[in-house]
């Protein structure tokens, strides 16, 4: 047995805090958006797809980053994918109009895609047994704690300096990771130097995630069951199944769809697309109820926040120790069910503190399913499949949250014409029995693996 990289916890460190970044700029935009709006005079539409443009790209390119990993090498794609996400982050800050603006977020996006995937490849090669939950662990936290992170730096690079930093800061930040990468990431072989790109299927699956991203972001306004809504989603549908066609006949394919009929890897993915989805959704209910309803401003609204951040991380650390001792089942079921619990204090009552603290509690519960669902995806794939595998679990993280926020939205706007705080009940009722519905089906759906010494079986 090789002996493990003396180096590789501060390299996890590294690859943490790079991809902290890249899911910070989900939500550190949110709280900046109405001081950008005013500044660059920008429409109710084009406000949207500051947003939407990059977690497009994110979601969408993901699948191609996650095979550029395993085709050249993941040191290559992630060195390029932070060069490209940095470069991108001045030119968004740099932005005088509209147009500037979102092709600095498309290539953030096309940045974030190449880097995400193939560091977290990096991390499941370089990490065996119950150290890989360990490090799964830590990964998952970042990538829960960034998110709430995000709104508490956004409303106070937005207060202070102003909303250009909430780009700018990636510049330091991404300059000196990029630089100690350059000397600490492994060289890698890649794993099959005669494979091509499918260009093609990335840009079907892309255009297919984004119909459906657009009909969700819209369903809210002309309904979920209208023509526009309905014909647009099937819109997604076909170019998925187009897509779906395209890998199984071209001779170097985007994605084994045959991954996904691997019981781990469809229950993992699943996992992580409900627990997104809960998570940014109730992000969107408590900064709006915050900041519209109570009136908070962008800085006192990010700083509630934080214990919120801190939950998540908890919740993540605790289930990375319990998942290779009582296997990711157990880590699964509990977690939703704490979400459950959690969102169900701000649906029966109100006031700052109970949705705080409510969520609070919540995004504990997300951050152990966050580890159970990364864990469980990771348990049955080889190494030359974990490019593959990272780039789906990404891809899903990013349609989560555009499918919670949709929802979500719908669900609380439908009854807004009255009370207004009958919207926000209903729109954490909802989380909540989704977060009980996900704890059942988590019991089903999850398989049973038999922890060992060496924590979960990989095979």
């Amino acid at each position: 047995m090789t002996q493990p990289d003396p180096r590789r916890w501060r390299l996890l460190g590294l690859l943490a805090v790079a991809q902290f970044m890249l899911i910070l700029d989900v939500t550190v935009v949110a709280i900046a958006l109405p001081n950008i709006e005013t500044d660059l005079q920008l429409q109710r539409e084009t406000l949207t797809w500051v947003v939407s443009a990059y977690t497009l790209m994110f979601g969408g390119l993901m699948l191609l980053g996650g095979r550029a990993a395993d085709l050249f090498g993941s040191r290559r794609v992630v060195l390029t994918g932070l060069f490209v996400f940095t470069l991108a982050s001045l030119a968004t800050g740099l932005a005088t109009g509209p147009e500037m603006l979102l092709a600095g977020r498309v290539a953030q996006g096309i940045g974030a895609a190449m880097l995400s995937p193939a560091a977290l490849s990096v991390v499941t090669k370089t990490f065996d047994g119950e150290e890989r939950n360990k490090a799964l662990g830590i990964w998952s936290a970042m990538g829960g704690g960034g998110s709430a992170v995000g709104v508490l730096l956004g409303g106070l690079l937005t207060a202070g300096p102003g909303w250009q930093w909430v780009f700018y800061i990636n510049l330091p930040i991404g300059a000196a990771v990029f630089t100690l990468l350059l000397r600490m990431l492994p060289a890698d072989t890649p794993s099959e130097q005669s494979g091509r790109l499918d260009v093609p299927g990335a840009l079907l699956v892309t255009a297919g995630t984004g119909t459906a991203i657009y009909a969700l972001i819209n369903a809210g306004d002309r309904g979920w069951l209208s023509a526009a809504t309905l014909g647009t989603l099937a819109g997604a549908v076909v170019l998925y199944g187009v897509f779906a066609w395209i890998q199984r006949t071209v001779r170097s394919p985007l994605m084994d769809l045959k991954i996904l009929t691997r019981r781990p890897v469809a229950a993992g993915i699943f996992m992580l697309l409900v627990a997104t989805a809960l998570m940014i959704s109730m992000f969107f209910l408590g900064s709006f109820y915050l900041q519209h309803f109570q009136q908070y401003g962008a800085l006192r609204t990010g700083l509630l926040f934080l214990p919120v951040a801190l939950a998540a991380i908890v919740g993540a650390h605790f289930a990375g120790r319990l998942v290779g001792g009582v296997g990711a089942r157990p880590v699964a079921f509990a977690g939703f069910l704490i979400t459950g619990l959690g969102v169900a204090v701000p649906a029966i009552w109100e006031g700052a503190a109970v949705v705080v603290i409510g969520m609070s509690v919540g995004t504990i519960g997300l951050g152990a399913a966050f580890v159970a669902a990364s864990t469980t995806t990771f348990a049955q794939v080889d190494h030359h499949e974990a490019g593959l595998a990272s780039g789906l679990l990404s891809t899903f993280h990013e349609f989560g949250a555009s499918l919670g926020v949709a929802v979500v939205s719908s669900v609380a706007a439908a009854s807004l014409a009255g009370t207004v705080t009958t919207g926000f009940s209903r729109g954490f009722t909802f989380a909540a029995i989704t977060a009980a519905v996900a704890a059942a089906l988590a019991l089903v759906v999850v398989p049973a693996f038999k922890p060992s010494t060496g924590g979960v079986h990989v095979h």
